[in-house]
């Protein structure tokens, strides 16, 4: 066999056939030398082969697993005449199964590597996994350097059933061996501390290990230990070696100045165990119990106590319950967290219960929730069949009691308490003898509960009660209607207290020491949330530490249960265990801990903040995330990118290739990247049949299949494609900021690459997640169904040093590997795509890349998505959109959690409005309110989501007006909008309005054909992202300046027309009629109508200008003064015209440089007049002596002074009518200033465009001139109009409408500009 299938051992025990027999399965041969012949033969069966040395097991293999126990046999199996060095290659790898000291381990790993040139060592601690699922199946723990992880996962993956890698240097593997044993040796003393403490009390052994096995205070230890223990088969030499191990621990603690004070106490427990099993045990041949040893030092016979007879506490509970009676009214005192959960509950199972709570709010939230409620304890009291007493502590407890307006004196005779309450054991026993001494019959019941406020309002709890057969009996159905486990304890009230008390010393010490194990974990430099993941499956776990952990590595203390509780209950342990005279060194220890932490103001905090005294003491950190990182920092710290551009090969590739690359997308954000490629919403037989008559290189389908888990999805492929030889995760996305490194996934925010897990995404009620690392985050999406350790990586160093080659050999490269007949199913982000398919990036699409920039209703933008990243945009865009955009917010609540008729209400409501801004052309912003509203499970979440996107979809089916443009942000809402409401099957990607956000065409089939439908992810971009986009596409305020289009029209050879406009009939009539003929048109206002409109007239045509779906501007004529110019360039209009007619040329030249100096800093053209025309308008009349010819010569000189952009010509044209002869134009003039405007670029202008024949008209056109301005033949029709009565003033305005705007319309097509828009 090659030698890269040969895996050699040097030294073999249980757990080395075991690797052995798991590497067999994986088609691995296998070499050993062991001096052990059995152990030898159990390996031959197997089907390895015998070695005589060392030197030849590490001879020709892939991998060496050598077992050193001690430092001293590194001499001989490593360096000796026939050790492993004799025949190891250096790229051998080298794993080195220890139990010696990490200093060790470091110091043989440098002169393997340095001396003897080793490159790939790493250390593995190799155990049994102690989980349900992992039970005695190995799992291995391993560390070394990344190169050297990366070479050894796959052998040590095919040696064990879960792998758990330490990136960073050697001896990782025997630290985290370190703190297992650290837990485990705590968890053992513990667990006889708390059999201790309650066979004292008076509980019987099994009793406890019964319940509490089941409950918070359990621990692989204790389930595991306590039976062998009581049953004095865990016999008492096993104490020196635990001594032995702890001391290494200790010592290492001590090297790093690192307190462990509960494994100091436990510690000197065991030390004070040898001692006395050196006494009682000299004459014993290491065959004593070790239970005898507790005895002695304890001073409790749990011998005698276990061997008692035991009875069944759920057994009794249900006897009890079966005999109880029933329950008219309940009173229920403390209305807490646990309590209000409890009460209504009660309520919930038709109980009456009348409530009290000294914290009032609470009192008026029991009381929406159908209760009754007192406004004391005595009134609560009254009147009730069983009282249940639900406080902090023994101090509440008795102020409810017993203090002023206590609920004692007033309960009727026969009543139950039920206290429910963790107090001592002997508050409880006096309680009892208290309420008998009232001499009304009063019992008690001692009812201690676990499982937190969640189960409480299930009632699903845990019940621990004990008290007379009478007060069960009477309290029976309430206690079994809370809980989902009943414990009845014999041995009298108090008992139920005991079993509690026990409870809390376990589950006190368990967080204690999870916080202990890992700060200590991060003080030796380990993972802690690869060390947690661990530690859950191995013998070193606790329902605590599984419980709590996760809180101290989200450094999360929000209270679930507060610290200052084990303040109480431990303080409840010491004070008993001094009663008892039971000596609890590591409970008293952990109490101190508590009370530290309380003592640093942390009480009130979550009790896994005991963390937080490691922390603050020693400076180290537990929290378990990756690191934010800064991203030019890390991105500069990779090797250089793969110099060969691999696109060209790619291309070829697909060329040869009759293949096409089919992209089964679960919404539509994943277009991200493409162009010019179609995408199917629906994918019958024939929609794909029409696909593939195409003949494209790619194609996306549409599935909408994120209401399936990932695993799901990918499953569903597989059932029709067939099993696939891997399946390829590939999540980075350059255009949307997520990179990959060192298998970690990190997302962009601005310049910090902040870990996935932690992003606002993670956090999503139905597809959240918390593993930022990609093999973790496959293990939690499948349930563990694929482990990380069947997770293989693909490097970003192995992509940018090895390439295309180097991939290949690890059979991930889709192409080549595809050309080997492999079959590998794809899940990615975008960019795969467009690489897989060879696109280039084009730029972002525009309106008037798509020919609708002056398409004129307004665009609709939907936002359904609610992640924090869309609710910031949405606040830029309406920060930075606002003064255009019209919000709709739709609420939440009514369409989720209101009745039809009000969601109905709501949907109408938003679809009616936003049809009338569309309409008005605005832009409109279609949103949910943003109180994210979640449900208790994940498809309850999902529940919400659709009834919200539901809506959506019918408020948008319901808008008739056809949007210029939709935007719709979120996956789920683009692709419910494209499929339910807008009917879209087949669309064109034709790019991305930005990068990342994709931009469809809607096909001929959706209710809006050619729409452009703009999918806007909800996590890409950053906060202004969306308002770029919007903005980009809204219509422009202004289409066009006054010389653009008056350079379009000596483009075109046509002129175009400015009205002088008086009133808002004027406005409507030009613009009107310029939309309806599609051609460009100049709102023009005369000083004199500026004089009577002011600044209203101004607004109104500049408002018009922007609104109109053709080029339109504002012009003012005339400007005779330079006052009227500038207040004019000040007001927004597009030009002006300076008019220095009336000075000399000199004058006039010096007013009108002055002017187009100031108007062109603004970019606004600059029109002046030479010579001079006769005529009135706007009561300003020039007498005929008074006009002048432009004089040519002059010209030249004047637009060379003034630098203007047009110039008003005279060649005979005036304002007003024309004299009866007509009009005597020079058109031979004009000719000549033609030529000259040509030369200077300067645009030709004609006043006094009313009465000028056709032929004139065309002729002045074909002359140069590209301004007519038209005001007399307007103005008559206005006048004309108001002759005939109208009954209205609105029949008034419109028929001078219509007549202004028929004269404007003939304008248009005499100038040629009709269809030039």
């Amino acid at each position: 066999m090659e030698s890269g299938k040969v895996v050699g051992f040097v030294g073999l025990d249980q757990l080395s056939l075991n690797m052995a027999s798991s590497l067999i399965s994986h088609g691995y041969a296998l070499q050993a030398f062991e001096i052990s012949d059995p152990t030898i033969e159990e390996l031959l069966k197997l089907g390895g082969t015998r070695c005589s040395s060392p030197c030849e097991a590490g001879r020709d293999v892939a991998a060496l697993v050598v077992l050193i126990s001690h430092v001293d046999q590194i001499k001989d199996l490593i360096f000796g005449d026939e050790g492993v060095l004799k025949a190891l290659k250096s790229d051998t790898v080298l794993i080195l199964r220890s139990t010696i000291l990490p200093s060790a381990l470091h110091k043989l790993e440098k002169d393997l590597a340095e001396i003897h040139e080793i490159a790939y060592i790493v250390d593995a601690y190799v155990s049994q996994g102690s989980s349900d699922a992992m039970n005695g199946k190995v799992i291995i723990a391993s560390s070394g350097r990344p190169d050297a992880i990366a070479r050894a996962r796959p052998l040590l993956s095919a040696m064990c059933e879960k792998l758990f890698t330490f990136d960073g240097e050697i001896g990782g593997a025997s630290k985290v061996k370190m703190v297992t044993e650290l837990l485990e040796a705590i968890h053992f003393i513990a667990s006889v501390e708390a059999l201790s403490l309650g066979t004292r009390a008076g509980i019987h052994p099994w009793i406890i290990y019964d319940i509490i096995s089941n409950a918070a205070g359990n621990s692989w230890v204790f389930k595991n230990n306590v039976p062998l223990l009581l049953k004095g088969e865990v016999k008492h030499h096993i104490l020196k070696s635990l001594v032995k191990e702890l001391e290494i621990i200790l010592d290492m603690a001590k090297l790093l100045t690192f307190p462990l004070p509960l494994l100091a106490a436990t510690h000197q427990q065991l030390i004070q165990g040898v001692s006395v099993s050196t006494v009682c045990c000299e004459d014993d041949d290491d065959g004593t119990a070790l239970i005898k040893v507790w005895e002695s030092i304890y001073g409790v016979k749990f011998s005698d106590a276990a061997n008692a007879d035991a009875y069944s506490p759920e057994k009794l509970a249900s006897e009890i319950t079966a005999d109880s009676k029933s329950v008219r009214r309940v009173g229920f005192i403390g209305l807490g967290a646990m309590g209000f959960g409890m009460a209504t509950h009660l309520l919930s199972s038709n109980f009456s219960v009348v409530g009290y709570d000294v914290y009032k709010p609470t009192l008026i939230r029991f009381a929406n929730a159908g209760g009754l409620i007192g406004n004391s304890p005595e009134e609560v009291g009254k009147d009730v069949d069983v009282l249940i007493i639900m406080v902090t502590n023994e101090a509440q407890a008795e102020s409810a009691l017993y203090g002023e307006y206590g609920a004692v004196s007033v309960l009727p005779p026969g009543a139950s308490v039920i206290l429910s309450s963790t107090v001592s054991p002997a508050y409880v026993s006096q309680l009892e003898r208290r309420l008998h001494n009232e001499g009304k019959n009063l019992k008690l019941v001692d009812a201690p509960v676990s499982g937190g406020v969640k189960r409480a309002s299930l009632g699903t709890l845990t019940i621990m009660a004990s008290g007379s057969n009478a007060a069960l009996k009477d309290a029976g159905l309430v206690l079994a209607a809370l809980s989902e486990k009943l414990y009845v304890i014999k041995d009298g009230c108090g008992s139920g207290s005991g079993i509690k008390m026990v409870n809390q010393l376990l589950a006190g010490v368990h967080i204690a020491s999870a916080a202990e194990a890992m700060a200590f974990a991060a003080r030796l430099g380990l993972n802690t949330r690869t060390l947690f993941d661990y530690i859950t499956i191995s013998g070193g776990t606790s329902w605590m530490f599984e419980n709590r952990v996760p809180h101290m590595l989200d450094n999360d203390y929000t209270p679930y249960s507060a610290l200052d509780i084990f303040v109480k209950d431990l303080g409840i342990v010491t004070r008993e265990s001094s009663s008892w005279k039971v000596p609890l060194h590591l409970s008293a220890t952990a109490h101190q801990l508590y009370l530290s932490g309380s003592a640093a103001g942390w009480g009130r905090q979550d009790d896994a903040g005991v963390v937080k005294v490691y922390e603050t003491l020693t400076g180290v950190r537990v929290e378990g995330k990756p690191q934010a990182l800064k991203k030019d920092v890390v991105l500069h710290s990779l090797p250089p990118e793969w110099p060969q551009d691999p696109l060209p090969d790619i291309k070829r590739l697909n060329e040869i290739s009759s293949k096409v690359l089919i992209v089964l997308d679960d919404d539509p954000t994943g277009t991200q990247t493409v162009h010019d490629i179609e995408v199917l919403t629906e994918w019958s037989i024939e929609s794909l049949n029409e696909q593939f008559r195409k003949s494209p290189k790619c194609f996306f389908i549409l599935t909408n299949s994120r209401s399936l888990s990932s695993e799901k999805e990918a499953d569903a492929a597989v059932s029709v494609l067939g099993e696939m030889d891997a399946w390829i995760i590939c999540p980075f996305f350059l255009q949307g900021g997520r990179y990959t490194i060192e298998d970690i996934h990190y997302v962009a925010d601005s310049d910090i690459l902040l870990p996935a897990g932690d992003t606002e995404f993670a956090k999503d009620a139905a597809f959240g997640y918390k593993s930022s690392n990609l093999r973790n985050w496959v293990e939690e999406k499948t349930d563990g169904r694929i482990p990380a350790s069947a997770v293989e990586s693909i490097s970003i160093q192995l992509l940018r040093k090895g390439g295309p080659d180097a991939v290949c050999q690890q059979l991930c490269n889709l192409k080549k590997a595809e050309l080997k007949k492999k079959r590998f199913l794809s899940r990615t982000a975008a960019s795969f795509v467009s690489s897989r398919i060879g696109i280039i990036s084009k730029p972002p699409i525009l309106p008037k890349d798509l020919g609708i920039a002056r398409e004129r209703n307004g665009g609709l933008i939907v936002v359904g998505s609610y992640v924090p990243k869309t609710t910031k945009q949405v606040e830029e865009l309406k920060l930075h959109c606002g003064q255009f955009l019209r919000s709709i917010e739709v609420s939440v609540e009514k369409l989720v959690m209101q009745p039809i008729e009000e969601r109905e209400e709501e949907i109408s409501k938003t679809a009616q409005l936003a049809d009338v801004y569309l309409k008005a052309h605005k832009d409109t912003l279609i949103l949910t309110s943003r109180n994210l509203i979640t449900g208790k499970t994940a498809s309850e979440s999902l529940d919400i989501n659709f009834k919200v996107s539901s809506a959506l979809v019918e408020i948008v089916k319901r808008i008739t007006t056809k949007p210029r443009y939709i935007l719709a942000k979120g996956g789920i809402t683009s692709s419910d909008l494209a499929t339910k409401a807008l009917g879209v099957k087949c669309a064109k990607i034709v790019g991305q309005a930005l990068a990342g956000i994709p931009l469809w065409q809607l096909g001929t089939e959706s209710r809006h054909p050619g729409v452009p439908y703009i999918v806007f992810p909800g996590n890409v971009g950053d906060s202004r992202a969306l308002a770029e986009v919007v903005r980009s596409w809204t219509r422009p305020t202004r289409l066009s300046s006054t010389k653009d289009i008056l350079n379009n029209a000596e483009k075109g050879g046509y002129a175009v027309g400015a009205f002088n406009v008086y009133n808002l009939e004027g406005v409507e009539a030009v613009v009107s009629a310029a939309e309806e003929e599609q051609s460009p048109a100049i709102l023009q206002i005369h000083p004199g109508a500026l004089k009577q409109g002011g600044i209203p007239l101004v607004a109104c045509c500049i408002s018009a200008a922007e609104q109109a779906s053709v080029p339109i501007t504002v012009h003012f004529d005339h400007g005779t003064s330079k006052q009227d110019l500038v207040e004019a360039l000040e007001l927004g209009f597009s030009s002006v015209m300076v008019d220095g007619s009336h000075l000399s040329f000199n004058e006039n030249a010096s007013y009108t440089k002055f002017i187009s100096s100031v108007a062109h800093s603004k970019d606004i053209l600059v029109e002046a007049e030479l010579g001079r025309l006769s005529g009135t308008e706007d009561d300003l009349t020039v007498e005929e002596y008074e006009a002048k010819l432009t004089d040519a010569n002059l010209a030249q000189k004047f637009i060379d002074e003034t630098g203007i952009d047009a110039l008003a010509v005279c060649i005979g044209n005036v304002h007003g009518k024309y004299p009866a002869s007509g009009p005597k134009l020079r058109l031979d003039l004009l000719k000549e200033l033609h030529a000259l405007s040509l030369k200077k670029g300067v645009f030709l202008v004609l006043h006094g465009a009313s009465g000028l024949s056709k032929e004139l008209i065309k002729e002045c056109i074909n002359l140069g001139v590209r301004k007519f301005n038209v005001n007399t033949e307007v103005r008559k029709a206005y006048m004309d109009s108001l002759i005939t009565p109208k009954s209205d003033l609105v029949h008034v305005m419109a028929s001078a409408k219509d007549a202004m705007k028929a004269v404007v319309a003939e304008k248009i097509h005499l100038f040629g500009s009709a269809g030039r828009a």
